[in-house]
């Protein structure tokens, strides 16, 4: 028996899009024990996922953070892996295949370029079949990848959900990371006060902040979901979507988990990116999408959502 390393840091819906390759990885190697690294905030989550075996925690500090380096290089040296998987393909990953972990096999971009490919070519493709190609070219057969199950993470919240309603109810995500403005849609206040208007008390309206949002959320007017007034978890989160009946996000994690669950709703995308590069989008979750995020109207998501509710 040996170990692999998977390395995928972040973002949630990125790494939400990884289990399956998780998935397949374990599926090829069953008998070898399989960790993940990947960022704090996910640590505790990805403890509880089936396909991998422990989590070991990179708080991605500076890298001129010489003493922090120096610990994590000991600590991923002390596994003595055979094999790494690098799922997040960043600046970051190939600086720890170069100087912290030179010894194991590696499977990144690198082994899936074809000859004369540049990076910023194969990068034009979607996330999934990137990492298809991936792990093909390293020898991995590749059968859960694209049917990503989060059943896992999936417990009983019926209390929770009991608290802020006894409908069924409308679950929106109006937030996005500051990094990326571009992806957030300016009208759902606005989207709020229709929904009401046109449904009454058919369904509640739920919003589910996470850290630093929920000063925002509360101006909503609509439900805020707190688990003794703190954010929910993300194993909460997903048990949270799997109950909702519609769900209206942005171009965020959560918006990866509803895709991936074949959740009915509808994803807002501007022209940040495309859906097809972010392997987003079902015939359950539709994609709406504007050049310009601030110019979508109320009017054109309230028609969807009708035809989808009614």
């Amino acid at each position: 028996m040996s170990n692999i390393l998977i390395i995928k840091l972040g973002s949630l819906g990125d790494l939400i899009q990884a289990n399956g390759a998780m998935k397949d990885i374990k599926s090829n190697f069953p008998n070898d024990k399989v960790l993940l690294l990947t960022s704090e905030p996910y640590t505790l989550f990805m403890s509880a996922c089936p396909y991998i075996d422990g989590v070991i925690t990179d708080k991605r500090l500076p890298r001129w953070n010489i003493f922090y380096l120096s610990r994590l290089k000991k600590l991923l040296e002390s596994y003595n892996f055979s094999r790494v998987f690098d799922l997040q393909n960043s600046a970051r990953t190939y600086f720890y295949r170069k100087f912290i972990l030179k010894k194991p096999q590696w499977s990144s971009t690198e082994e899936a370029l074809d000859p004369g490919q540049n990076k910023k070519d194969f990068d034009r493709e979607g996330v999934l079949p990137r990492m298809e190609i991936q792990l093909r070219k390293t020898g991995i057969k590749t059968k859960y990848l694209k049917t990503i199950d989060l059943s896992w993470a999936n417990s009983d919240i019926l209390k929770l959900i009991k608290k802020y309603t006894n409908d069924e109810f409308i679950l929106i995500f109006p937030f996005c990371s500051k990094k990326h403005l571009k992806k957030k849609w300016p009208h759902y206040k606005e989207l709020v006060r229709k929904i009401k208007q046109i449904f009454k008390n058919k369904y509640s309206i739920l919003v589910a902040p996470g850290p630093g949002e929920v000063e925002e959320a509360l101006q909503l007017n609509s439900k805020v979901v707190l688990k003794e007034n703190k954010p929910i978890d993300i194993a909460t989160l997903i048990s949270l979507i799997y109950r909702a009946r519609f769900v209206i996000s942005n171009d965020t994690g959560p918006a990866h988990i509803c895709s991936h669950l074949n959740k009915d709703g509808i994803v807002l995308f501007g022209s940040h990116t495309t859906p097809d590069k972010v392997s987003i989008g079902n015939s359950n979750f539709k994609i709406i999408q504007a050049d310009d995020l601030q110019k979508l109207n109320v009017d054109t998501v309230i028609k969807e959502l009708q035809k989808r509710l009614n």
